[in-house]
């Protein structure tokens, strides 16, 4: 199937997730999260404020706090994406797409500095592969040379597809899709494997 009628398929599947189904699936999904060894070494995460019914991070915030971990969340200045360390929710505010986002707080932070990055998808396939929003903010992002974090894709589990999702030549894999059913390990990919999203 195209990217382009892939997207349009899961983000409808996901709008009309009800507030039930979004919750239990989130709490499961980050759950999944919190077990796992990387995050569980991880001294800094960067995490996302979830959008148009994608799995919550609040639980995981919250963890990452308590445990004494620094977290990182995105915000999108001009054409490209940094990430700024916050203390607590309370310094998110709306940004530009209308996502929660340190949009005046604290400096700015590269992809090298993060142990483990969540990043949001409108689908993954089994191989790491993403779908975003077709605007590439992580994808350039995750560029870095130095990077070293571990790639977790998290995702309500029917994001999670059988197939291929189409990949061109500078994409970034996911190393570990998180679902509310399963995680699946994609392999170590720290370079680049398909397309602007």
């Amino acid at each position: 199937m195209p990217k382009r009628s892939l997207r349009q398929q899961m983000l409808a599947q996901r709008q009309a997730l009800s507030l039930e189904e979004w919750r239990g699936s989130s709490l499961l999904a980050q759950q999944n999260l919190i077990s796992l060894e990387e995050y569980a070494q991880a001294g800094c995460i960067a995490l996302y404020a979830p959008a148009r019914n994608e799995a919550d991070t609040a639980e995981i915030v919250a963890s990452a706090f308590k445990s004494g971990k620094r977290v990182l969340y995105p915000a999108v200045c001009g054409e490209h994406m940094v990430f700024r360390q916050v203390e607590g929710l309370a310094s998110l505010e709306q940004g530009r797409f209308g996502i929660l986002e340190p949009c005046h707080t604290g400096i700015d932070h590269h992809a090298d500095e993060a142990d483990l990055i969540v990043v949001p998808g409108v689908a993954f396939d089994l191989s790491g592969h993403r779908i975003g929003y077709g605007k590439g903010f992580y994808d350039r992002f995750l560029r870095h040379p130095d990077r070293k974090a571990h790639l977790v894709g998290l995702c309500h589990d029917f994001q999670l597809i059988a197939g291929d999702i189409p990949a061109e030549g500078h994409d970034i894999r996911m190393e570990i899709i998180v679902s509310d059913r399963r995680i699946v390990r994609c392999g170590s990919d720290r370079s680049h494997s398909g397309g602007p999203d």
